[in-house]
C-alpha cells in the first residue's frame, strides 16, 4: 500500500516473496602473492583485574556509538594534534599523519587509525593505530610496519611509463579485457615488506576474465624497475537470492512516486543496471509501494533483496557495534543489481562506494541475499577500518571477516525464513547436490578452503585462504565437537586434536570488530590477527579470563600459537632456554633438546613453539632438525619482511621420525646489518 502521509517523506513498504532454489557457479578470486605482515603482530594489551568466568565486558572497555557529528569532532581533534603526534611517535620530520578513522570506548580511551605520508608522498603500509587514554597519554600503538621510513631517495630512476606497462602486463597475463590505464603512476613509498623504497603504483582497470570489474594495483620499484606487489581492488564474494518472505523496506516519496531511497539509513540508494557494466544505472522507482514480485523476471525483486539485505546490515554495525555506516560518518553506500549478462558473481568497490550483483546463470538467480550484502558491505568497513590488502595472509582475513559479519548479520536478522547459520552460500547448490559454498566448522569440506593455518597459506587464493579465520570464528564462538544449531548440524575438530569451549557468538563477534577496527593494519597475518584478538579480549575481559583462554586456544585449534596452558595444551614438553646468539649474515646456529621417554615415533601434530629476537625476521631461514639429520622448514628466508621478532608455534608432521633422540633448531641469517638471537625454543607432544 501507498504512505499517503507527506508529498516528500519516508515509507516503508513490504515486499512479497515466494520460495525458490537458486544455482551459481564459484567465483573465482586473484591469487595471492605474497603476505607482507608484522609475523607475530605488536598489539599488546594491560593485564586488567579478571572478571569471573562468563561475565559481561569490563565496565568501560566496550566501544560507544557514535553520532556522525560525535566522529567528526573525535577526527577534527586528531588531525589538530597529528603534528605533535608524529613527534611523540618519534616520526621523521618528512613524515606526516593523515587520520582515517576513530573509535572511543566507554572510558574514554580513543583507537585513532593513522596512514601516513613521506616528503608529500604516500606511504604504503605505513598505517598505525594510537591508542590514547581519556587524559591524552599514548598507552599503545600498532604498526604495520616497524622499519623507519627512510628511503634512499625520492627522485624516480625508472618512468612511470615504464611501471605503467609492467601493470599492463600483469593484467593481460590474468587475461584481464580491455585493460587500460585511466591515471598515470603515482609516485609512492612500498614499505609493506622490506626496507622502505621509492616505488610507483599503477591502477589497471578494465575487466577481469569473469567480467568483474579489475582494479588491479601493481607496485614498481623506482629505481629497479622489479615488480614488487600486485593486489586486487575489486573485493568479491558470492551468494545467491535467498527467500526472506515478506520483508519492510525503507523507500522515499516524492509528490505520487516512491524510489529505493533509504532515508533512516545515510540516504542508502539501489539502482538497476540494467545489464550494463558501468555507470550507476537508474534508481527504482514507480507508482506504487510495493516492489517485485519474487520472481527474478520482475527487475525489481533483485532491488528489493539487495536493499534489503543493505538495511539489515546497517542496523547490524549500528546496534551491535554502534558504527553508523561503512565509514561510520552516517552516509550510506548505493547498490547496483542487474550488473552484466550471467555474471555469478557480486562485488564491493571502494572506488565507487557500492556493492555490485550479478543475476547468476541464465539471469535467473541474482545474487542478492542477506550474507552476500552482509558479506559486501563488510569489504567496505575493512577498508574503511584495518585496510587489509586483498592478497596473501592479510586477503585472507580480509574475505574471512567478510564471512564472519555475513553470518553474523544473518543471525541479527533472525528471520524465519532464513534462520542464521555458519554455511556460506548454502542456497547456491553449486555442486549440485545441495550442499554449500563454505563451511565455517570444518572449511575443507568445500575441498579447496583450509581448515588450519600452514606456512604456505599465503599463496592461494583468498577465499579459500579465508578458511582458517572462518574456522576459528566459529570455534571461538562455538566450540568444538558435534552440535545442532538452527536446526543444521556441525562437527568442528581441531588441528591438535584437543577441545575447544566457546563463548558465544556475541562474545566473539565483539572480539573480532574491536580487533579489526583498533589492532589490525593493512598487512595483518594469521599471527599478527592472534595477537590483535588477544589483545582485544584482553581489554574487554582481562588476560586471565576465560574468555581470553578461549581465544588462545581457539587459534591453537587452527595451528596459530600456543594452547592457553602452553605447547599444545598439556602433553609433554622438551625445552631449551638458553640463549644463542645468531650471526649476522653468518653460518647457521642450532639449540637442542633431547627427548627422552617416548615411545615409537613422533606425533603428526608436533609442536615447535619458537621465540627468537631479530630485527628483521625476514633475513632468517629456521628448521626443525629430527635426530636423523632430516630437516623440516618453519621459516622460510625471505618470509615476514621487515618485522621484528618471531613468537611462533608451528605444527610438524614428524610421524616418519623417532621421538627420541635430539632435536634441532637451526636458524641462518642470511642478509646484513640486522642481528639478534634464539631466546628459547620447545617441543610439545601433545
Amino acid at each position: 500500500m501507498r504512505s499517503s502521509s507527506s508529498r516528500r517523506g519516508t515509507s516503508h513498504r513490504r515486499t512479497p516473496h515466494t520460495p525458490r532454489r537458486t544455482a551459481a557457479v564459484a567465483l573465482f578470486g586473484v591469487a595471492a602473492l605474497m603476505a607482507a605482515a608484522v609475523q607475530g603482530g605488536t598489539a599488546v594489551a594491560a593485564p586488567e583485574k579478571t572478571p569471573p568466568a562468563a561475565s559481561k565486558a569490563i565496565p568501560g572497555s566496550e566501544s560507544v556509538k557514535l553520532s556522525p557529528a560525535q566522529r567528526a569532532e573525535l577526527i577534527r581533534k586528531a588531525e589538530a594534534g597529528k603534528a605533535q603526534t608524529a613527534r611523540d611517535l618519534g616520526l621523521g620530520a618528512k613524515e606526516k599523519l593523515v587520520v582515517r578513522d576513530v573509535v572511543k570506548d566507554a572510558d574514554g580511551t580513543v583507537h585513532t587509525r593513522y596512514e601516513r605520508t613521506y616528503d608529500g608522498l604516500p606511504v604504503l603500509g605505513g598505517d598505525l593505530v594510537v591508542k590514547a587514554a581519556k587524559s591524552g597519554a599514548t598507552k599503545a600503538v600498532v604498526k604495520a610496519t616497524r622499519a623507519a621510513i627512510k628511503p634512499a631517495t625520492t627522485t624516480a630512476a625508472v618512468s612511470a611509463a615504464k611501471a605503467e606497462k609492467q601493470a599492463l602486463a600483469a593484467a593481460k597475463a590474468d587475461d584481464a579485457k580491455s585493460a587500460d590505464v585511466d591515471k598515470a603512476p603515482r609516485k609512492v613509498i612500498w614499505a609493506a615488506s622490506g626496507k622502505p623504497v621509492l616505488a610507483y603504483e599503477t591502477v589497471v582497470g578494465g575487466l577481469q576474465k569473469d567480467g568483474t570489474p579489475n582494479e588491479l594495483h601493481v607496485v614498481t620499484d623506482a629505481a629497479t624497475g622489479a615488480k614488487l606487489y600486485e593486489y586486487q581492488g575489486i573485493e568479491t564474494g558470492t551468494g545467491n537470492t535467498m527467500y526472506s518472505g515478506t520483508v519492510t523496506l525503507g523507500t522515499t516519496q516524492s509528490g505520487s512516486t516512491y524510489n529505493l531511497t533509504d532515508g533512516a539509513r545515510g540516504g542508502h540508494k539501489t539502482y538497476n543496471l540494467n545489464r550494463g557494466t558501468s555507470g550507476t544505472g537508474t534508481l527504482f522507482s514507480g507508482p506504487d509501494d510495493v516492489w517485485g514480485n519474487a520472481s527474478p523476471s520482475n527487475a525489481e525483486t533483485a532491488g528489493a533483496d539487495a536493499h534489503y539485505g543493505a538495511a539489515l546490515t546497517w542496523d547490524y554495525y549500528k546496534n551491535v557495534h554502534g558504527r553508523s555506516g561503512i565509514k561510520g560518518d552516517g552516509v550510506g553506500a548505493y547498490s547496483r543489481v542487474h550488473y552484466g549478462n550471467n555474471y555469478v558473481n557480486a562485488f564491493w568497490s571502494d572506488s565507487c562506494f557500492c556493492m555490485t550483483y550479478g543475476d547468476g546463470s541464465g539471469n535467473t538467480h541474482p545474487l542478492t541475499s542477506i550474507d552476500v550484502a552482509g558479506h559486501e558491505m563488510t569489504h567496505g568497513v575493512t577498508s574503511n577500518t584495518a585496510g587489509l590488502v586483498y592478497s596473501g595472509e592479510s586477503g585472507g582475513l580480509n574475505e574471512a571477516t567478510s564471512d564472519i559479519f555475513g553470518s553474523t548479520v544473518e543471525f541479527y536478522a533472525n528471520n524465519s525464513s532464513d534462520v542464521g547459520d555458519y554455511l556460506i552460500g548454502e542456497e547456491i547448490d553449486i555442486n549440485g547436490d545441495g550442499s554449500p559454498l563454505r563451511y565455517m566448522d570444518k572449511p575443507s569440506k568445500d575441498g579447496a578452503s583450509k581448515d588450519s593455518w600452514y606456512s604456505g597459506i599465503g599463496s592461494i587464493d583468498v577465499h579459500y585462504s579465508s578458511g582458517p579465520a572462518n574456522h576459528f570464528f566459529y570455534l571461538l564462538s562455538e566450540g568444538s565437537g558435534t552440535k545442532t544449531i538452527n536446526g543444521v548440524t556441525y562437527n568442528s575438530s581441531t588441528s591438535d586434536g584437543l577441545p575447544v569451549t566457546g563463548i558465544g557468538r556475541d562474545k566473539a563477534e565483539k572480539i573480532w570488530f574491536r580487533a579489526l577496527t583498533t589492532k589490525f593494519t593493512s598487512n595483518t597475518n594469521y599471527a599478527g590477527a592472534r595477537t590483535g584478538t588477544l589483545a582485544a579480549t584482553g581489554e574487554l575481559y582481562g588476560t586471565d579470563s576465560a574468555e581470553y583462554k578461549a581465544v588462545q586456544d581457539a587459534w591453537a585449534g587452527i595451528n596459530v600459537g600456543e594452547r592457553s596452558g602452553g605447547g599444545g595444551g598439556g602433553g609433554t614438553s622438551f625445552e631449551n632456554t638458553a640463549d644463542v646468539a645468531i650471526p649476522d649474515r653468518g653460518a647457521a646456529v642450532t639449540s637442542s633438546v633431547t627427548v627422552s621417554g617416548r615411545t615409537g615415533n613422533a606425533p603428526s601434530n608436533l609442536q615447535v613453539a619458537v621465540d627468537i629476537v631479530h630485527t628483521y625476521i625476514g633475513d632468517l631461514k629456521v628448521e626443525l632438525v629430527a635426530p636423523d639429520g632430516t630437516a623440516y622448514t618453519l621459516k622460510g628466508y625471505g618470509t615476514g619482511g621487515s618485522a621484528d621478532n618471531i613468537n611462533t608455534t608451528y605444527t610438524v608432521n614428524a610421524s616418519s621420525e623417532v621421538a627420541n633422540g635430539v632435536w634441532k633448531l637451526r636458524v641462518q641469517d642470511n642478509a646484513a646489518i640486522d642481528t639478534g638471537y634464539i631466546n628459547s625454543w620447545k617441543l610439545t607432544f601433545p
